[in-house]
C-alpha cells in the first residue's frame, strides 16, 4: 500500500484531459446540491488538491472543493454569509476527507470543518499527502486525528491498482467505495501490505 504523494497528485493535476480542464474551470456552484465528499484542505496545497479532486471524480464521486465549486468565496474576506455557505456544503456532503499535509496544520478552516462534520456525521477520513520519499510506515496520526481512518492506494503489484482503501491499521480496512456508503473499516485476514 502507498500514501498519496505530492508528486503523484501534482502529476494527476498536470495531466488532466482537455475535457477535464474545461469541466474543472466551468463548475457552476449550483451543479450539485449534494456531494459524496467535502475535500477539506489548505489552499497552499492547491495543485495536490486538484489532483485528488481529479482522482475522486474519475471514480464517479461528487466532490466539493470550495475554490472549484464556489469560486466566488473569498478566503481573505470571511463573512457570515460565506461561513453559512460552507456550513451548508458540509451538511450536504456525505463524508469529509482531510488532505493532510504540513500546510493543513496552518489552516484556520481545517479544524473548524473537521469538527463540524465529526460532530454531525462522524464520517471523516484522512488523505495523507506525503513528501515524495515518505512511506506508510512513516505516517503517524497524532492526537485527535487517530480517531479517523486514512486512505491508501495499493501498489501496482497487488492486483488492486485502481482501488482505494480506508484504513485503520494494516489489518483493519475497507474499500473506499464501501466506506463512502457507511461501512466501517473492519478486521481482515488478507493483508495487502
Amino acid at each position: 500500500m502507498a500514501l498519496f504523494t505530492s508528486s503523484y497528485l501534482r502529476g494527476v493535476s498536470q495531466n488532466k484531459s482537455l475535457n477535464e480542464s474545461i469541466q474543472l474551470s466551468a463548475q457552476p456552484s449550483n451543479k450539485h446540491s449534494t456531494f459524496d465528499v467535502f475535500l477539506c484542505h489548505s489552499f497552499l496545497d492547491k495543485e495536490e488538491v486538484e489532483g485528488l479532486y481529479m482522482e475522486l471524480t474519475r471514480k464517479g464521486l461528487k466532490v466539493y472543493v470550495d475554490w472549484i465549486v464556489d469560486p466566488q468565496l473569498d478566503r481573505n474576506n470571511v463573512t457570515r454569509e460565506s461561513a453559512e455557505l460552507v456550513r451548508n456544503r458540509l451538511k450536504s456532503s456525505r463524508t469529509l476527507l482531510l488532505a493532510l499535509s504540513h500546510n493543513a496544520d496552518l489552516s484556520k478552516w481545517v479544524p473548524w470543518e473537521l469538527g463540524y462534520v465529526d460532530g454531525h456525521t462522524q464520517r471523516c477520513a484522512l488523505v495523507p499527502v506525503s513528501k515524495d520519499n515518505a512511506s506508510r510506515k512513516s505516517f503517524e496520526r497524532r492526537e485527535y486525528l487517530k480517531l479517523y481512518p486514512y486512505l491508501e492506494k495499493p501498489n501496482d503489484l497487488s492486483g488492486f491498482r485502481d482501488t482505494i482503501f480506508a484504513v485503520d491499521s494494516s489489518m483493519s480496512y475497507v474499500e473506499f467505495d464501501s466506506w463512502i456508503k457507511g461501512v466501517a473499516p473492519m478486521f481482515n485476514t488478507r493483508n495487502f501490505y
